[in-house]
């Protein structure tokens, strides 16, 4: 049953794609239907932090259709099919997870990621981090760069050692920034946020959600100002900062409350 759900699917993206289908559906290209795959991407990442299955099912589904898409796209110009992204993914999976389909070893996660990156290594013949998307936001590609090198032992060896080089580096910045050196300054910046992001990864926190958890804490406070000035009748433009703090302090202590 579970399999003929699928290539029903399958058969309905034919339908949606052929010549008595969809009009819509029918004019997309892999390019056009790129911010959809961003965006169901995404979607899936906001139900996978709100812990609400039923939305992380609904999802999924929206983040396969997207997948089923393209290939029937690529079928279309006789490029690949649906079967040969399953064969190939099936494929993938044995060669990098020999432990379990060859010889039988107990790994740790960690010894298991080690041996992926040098398996990669090796049957791609490719440059270690030549695999890392352009297009992944900056925050997570800086995280994962990161990663891949650690891997190969390009690391820090101590953590306290990271904490002394944000200091060296915000100096840096603060120098840059005093003697108005725009370019100078934008480059010290950046080295400041991916030594934060070393930090996160050696305390095991990811930096792309701890931030934005933090956005959304921001913006839930900053709404909170909003509402409380709308139901006095004030302008937002028209009020003075103090009260603004004022207000978001009291947000501040909602959330604490709601918290506990």
């Amino acid at each position: 049953m579970r399999k003929k759900g699928f290539y029903k699917l399958v058969e309905i993206m034919a339908k949606l794609r052929s010549k008595n289908g969809c009009p819509w559906d029918r004019v997309q290209t892999h390019r056009t239907l790129l911010p959809y795959l961003l965006e169901e991407a995404y979607e899936v990442l906001d139900a996978i932090e709100a812990k609400d299955d039923l939305k992380l099912k609904e999802e999924l589904g929206d983040l396969l259709l997207q997948i089923v898409f393209h290939s029937k796209i690529a079928k279309e110009k006789k490029r690949f099919d649906i079967e040969e992204v399953i064969e190939n993914l099936i494929c993938k999976l044995k060669v990098r997870h020999p432990h379990v389909f060859k010889k039988k070893r107990k790994l740790t996660p960690k010894e298991v990621v080690d041996n992926w990156e040098h398996i990669k290594k090796v049957t791609k013949n490719q440059a270690v981090l030549s695999g890392i998307p352009d297009k992944l936001p900056a925050l997570l590609k800086a995280y994962r760069v990161q990663e891949k090198v650690s891997r190969f032992g390009f690391d820090w060896q101590k953590t306290d050692d990271i904490f002394e080089k944000i200091k060296e580096e915000i100096c840096e910045f603060e120098k840059a920034y005093k003697k108005k050196r725009k370019k100078t300054s934008e480059e010290e910046l950046g080295d400041i946020f991916f030594s934060l992001v070393n930090l996160s990864r050696h305390l095991k926190i990811n930096p792309e959600f701890v931030l934005r958890k933090t956005v959304k804490k921001f913006v839930k406070r900053f709404s909170y100002i909003e509402k409380e000035l709308s139901k006095k009748g004030k302008d937002l433009k028209k009020t003075s900062l103090a009260e603004m703090d004022k207000l978001w302090e009291e947000a501040k202590k909602i959330q604490r409350i709601h918290r506990t």
